[in-house]
């Protein structure tokens, strides 16, 4: 199996990479590329597409690569290969976003993206650290997750979805925040996998082996 990390200057990758080189390990032969090639995004098994930083930014940074996106929506929506989003690659999945200004998302998973707003005003934004999971639908990604599990996160803007379905888990920070989103063979964790131990490994793990 081939899982190719998509590098589009938005982020640290060394610990995504790490993340999905052990759990590859663990659940066969499973060879991880750091890449922007369109022609290795185009034969990927897998594909990760991270992101940190401000939407638009990772938007522009995106955009910046040619034929990335060509090679994307050629594997991800016509072959049906498993896409999952990190953080703002999650959030790029949406129709658009608002921070500092409206920007065209991917489209993939109907939504908006949209500031963290909690009722407690004591509450800081960005969102950071730890927060339990609450699991709205059961889904392959999320098997073996429970509600009460934690996972690790660093954001100021979340996804919205437009239908409920696409909703798979939240947390509660001074109400609702979207923590897991997916459909089809697409999903999406605004929390850092990798970095949230053995939740995170276990997301990684369920989605080397998810088969849509």
């Amino acid at each position: 199996m081939r899982l190719v990390l998509i590098d589009y200057d938005s982020g640290n990758l060394h610990s995504a990479e790490k993340a999905f080189a052990r759990m590859g390990r663990d659940v066969g032969a499973v060879a991880v590329e750091v890449t922007s090639d369109p022609e290795a995004v185009a034969r990927a098994d897998r594909i990760v597409l991270p992101g940190d930083g401000a939407f638009p930014a990772c938007r522009a940074a995106f955009d910046a690569r040619p034929g990335l996106r060509e090679a994307l929506d050629e594997a991800v929506l016509r072959r049906g290969v498993p896409f999952m989003g990190i953080c703002v690659g999650m959030q790029l999945l949406a129709d658009r976003g608002f921070e500092h200004r409206e920007t065209p998302g991917l489209g993939w998973i109907a939504g908006e993206i949209h500031a963290i707003t909690p009722a407690d005003p004591l509450l800081k934004v960005p969102h950071m650290g730890w927060n339990d999971l609450q699991i709205r639908r059961e889904h392959p990604v999320l098997a073996g997750v429970r509600t009460g599990d934690h996972a690790y996160f660093v954001h100021g803007w979340q996804f919205v979805p437009s239908d409920q379905d696409a909703l798979l888990a939240a947390v509660d920070y001074g109400g609702p925040v979207t923590a897991v989103v997916g459909r089809d063979n697409v999903v999406g964790t605004q929390f850092h996998p990798e970095k949230s131990h053995d939740v995170g490994l276990r997301i990684i793990r369920n989605f080397l082996e998810w088969q849509p």
